[in-house]
């Protein structure tokens, strides 16, 4: 054996970067500026809403030591849509966590609904994200964070994972909403207070003037088969939990839900 051939093999890993800026234009929003670098891309197209932004990560999932960055800046004014064109998987880690950033700038007045599509671990997986809104005056924003734990149609089951997930909502600098979670294997089969056995789990949190007063219309809707959920409101703030035995009854859920919290359908990618 070579003094080479006893080194340890390098493992290729994905690093991806994706910015659009929105601003004002004759008939809404338009583009004004889009940048990609590496496995992440980004496109536009028009919404019932206003349009919608969709990025899109070409590796394939998240694997230990991968990187990812998701930016979009919304000018004043501006009203627009933001998911991704598939949900995002996190593999077996063998090295270190992979991270997501994902940071949104909205101007006064502005709107965006974050409506990534869910996040599915496998066992061994290890992601580290961090998603920050940052509002300007009068601007709100609709947050959605969907989790499944394996794909029951498949027999996958996520036994060990590890997942860093905090959430930050500012406005002016000063915090509105932040949310971090950690979850570990010991989770998976903890009592009702984290996740009860469940195998996906969602959280929507929309943050606009009088948002509080949508939470009885949000209750008549949690009636879905085999999801448990509840809501609460105040100050200007609305949050929903949700849980469910697979990712399929929940994405039903959500989809009944942002019929009530935003105007048109689900962004065009949800419908495939």
């Amino acid at each position: 054996m070579t003094a080479l051939s006893a080194l340890p093999p390098v493992l290729e890993r994905s690093h991806g970067a994706a910015r659009v800026g929105l601003c004002p234009g004759p008939s809404g929003a338009r583009l004004g500026v889009l940048h990609q670098a590496g496995s992440a891309k980004a496109f536009l197209h028009p919404g019932a809403s206003g349009p919608e932004v969709v990025f899109l990560n070409t590796s394939g999932g998240l694997a230990g030591g991968d990187r990812l960055s998701l930016a979009l800046d919304l000018a004043g004014g501006c009203r627009a849509t933001a998911t991704t064109q598939t949900a995002e998987r996190a593999y077996r880690s063998t090295g270190g966590a992979a991270r997501v950033a994902v940071h949104h700038r909205l101007g006064e007045g502005a709107h965006l609904d974050w409506l990534p599509q869910e996040t599915i671990l496998f066992d061994g997986s290890d992601l580290a994200r961090e998603t920050v809104i940052e509002l300007g005056p009068d601007a709100s924003c609709l947050m959605l964070e969907a989790v499944v734990l394996g794909r029951a149609a498949m027999g996958e089951t996520g036994r060990r994972v590890r997942l860093r997930d905090t959430r930050r909502i500012s406005r002016e600098g000063r915090p509105v909403l932040v949310e971090p979670l950690h979850l570990g294997t010991e989770a998976l089969t903890a009592g009702p207070a984290v996740l009860a056995g469940a195998r996906a789990f969602a959280t929507l949190a929309l943050v606009a003037q009088g948002a509080e007063d949508a939470v009885a219309r949000v209750c008549r809707e949690l009636g879905e088969a085999g999801v448990s959920g509840g809501a609460s409101g105040f100050d200007g703030r609305l949050v929903i939990r949700l849980m469910a035995g697979d990712g399929w009854p929940l994405r039903r859920q959500i989809l009944r839900l942002l019929a009530v919290l935003r105007p048109g359908p689900p962004p065009r990618v949800w419908q495939i």
